[in-house]
């Protein structure tokens, strides 16, 4: 004989606003603030490394002459064969003629002074490109991890695409110059952010102010290293095209902000304006954790379950970016349609955590199921349908 145990006519879709103690902490919720600040720079940049959220934004999508930022690409994928073991901090790679006389001191741009035909350890062609903005360091990492710098410029641009720069396009490794060599504000803030997250062992060669190689000792150009408390990378750039140009990140207490500014018309004012929007930053926002991943944020009713109700719970740590000026009239609700059918498996998503406020974008993060929930045996089943029959379904 076969049994058919109905479900219930309707579902409940339910938002429940939550009062508890840690909604009362919130700010508001990450959103982007193009228009709060404005800025002298041509293209900027800024961003809660942590969550991701934009706190302003100008020209941000265009591409622009990066100047010297683009090495940050070229140490990237310095840093990614160091990473994968195809090289060490004390390999050696040779210096060419090519790369001493276009990157060189011969060539009158920013050099680490290499000798051709010379031997140089990575290690030290690392701080040449960082710390010196050297543009021979530049060529010989190209020439030798990519055989040529041609041939170098075209697998920066690959994997650049591949970790999500859709703006970028290189034609060398220095940032020379040229109008196929293209990046945008936001990707230089996004590979910034890759570079600190990917590298954490060889990122703190950012923060190092000077290093001398054959007997010439040469300063960071980094202006914020010198006058921003927590400032510890990355790249300046300039050229007659691209302007001044920065991207900077600093760290304050947990948070970290990146910023990217080009197009300014001085160092001076490349100093000024990058510290001013870093002020800003960490003084109109801050970040708070709503609730740790696993962390109970509601229950929701299950139908024809072993338990009646499930224990909803944040997929991941629900950590937002939040207008200081916004904790007031922020709002937190969780929405869902119950009752659940059984069975219920752990992890699934049942829910949602919506969390907005006025002038800024809502946020919606998922919610799972923090156990599994199987469904009632038969008996229980006809009981619980027995029941609907008479009553009706209730919460």
């Amino acid at each position: 004989m076969k049994f058919l145990i109905p479900s219930p006519s309707r579902c409940f879709a339910t938002v429940r606003p939550l009062l508890g103690a840690a909604c009362l902490f919130l700010s508001g919720i990450a959103s982007a603030q193009a228009a709060s600040i404005a800025t002298k720079a041509a293209h900027a940049f800024l961003m809660d490394a942590d969550t991701g959220a934009v706190l302003m934004e100008k020209d941000a999508e265009q591409p622009m002459h990066p100047a010297s930022m683009s090495k940050l690409m070229t140490v990237f994928m310095l840093f990614d064969a160091l990473h994968e073991g195809r090289i060490s901090l004390d390999s050696v790679f040779s210096v060419s003629e090519n790369a001493w006389s276009k990157g060189g001191a011969a060539s009158g741009s920013s050099t680490m002074f290499l000798h051709p035909h010379t031997q140089v350890r990575v290690e030290d062609l690392l701080r040449g490109i960082v710390i010196q903005s050297g543009n021979d360091a530049c060529i010989v990492v190209a020439e030798n991890l990519g055989l040529s710098e041609t041939a170098f410029a075209a697998q920066m641009t690959e994997r650049a695409k591949e970790i999500g720069l859709t703006n970028s396009r290189f034609a060398n490794a220095t940032g020379w110059p040229d109008p196929e060599h293209m990046m945008s504000a936001h990707d230089l803030a996004f590979l910034a952010r890759e570079l600190i997250e990917r590298f954490p062992e060889y990122y703190p060669v950012f923060s190092e102010r000077s290093f001398t190689y054959n007997d010439i000792k040469q300063g960071n150009r980094n202006p914020l290293l010198y006058k921003f408390p927590g400032a510890d990378g990355l790249k300046t750039g300039h050229t007659q095209d691209s302007g001044y140009g920065l991207t900077a990140s600093a760290k304050v207490g947990d948070r970290r902000l990146i910023l990217v500014v080009n197009g300014l018309n001085s160092n001076k004012e490349r100093s000024e304006e990058s510290e001013r929007l870093l002020n800003w930053g960490f003084s109109e926002f801050t970040n708070v954790t709503l609730f740790k991943k696993g962390e109970k944020v509601d229950s929701a009713e299950v139908w024809l379950g072993d338990k009646p109700k499930v224990d909803m719970m944040a997929a991941d740590t629900l950590k937002f970016t939040l207008p200081r000026a916004a904790r007031r009239e922020m709002k937190v609700s969780v929405v869902m349609d119950q009752p659940i059918p059984a069975p219920v498996l752990a992890g699934t998503r049942i829910g949602t955590i919506k969390i907005s406020a006025p002038g800024m974008d809502p946020v919606e993060k998922p919610l799972v199921a923090a156990e599994t929930v199987d469904r009632l045996g038969l008996f229980g089943r006809i009981t619980a349908a027995a029941k609907y029959l008479f009553w009706g379904y209730s919460k």
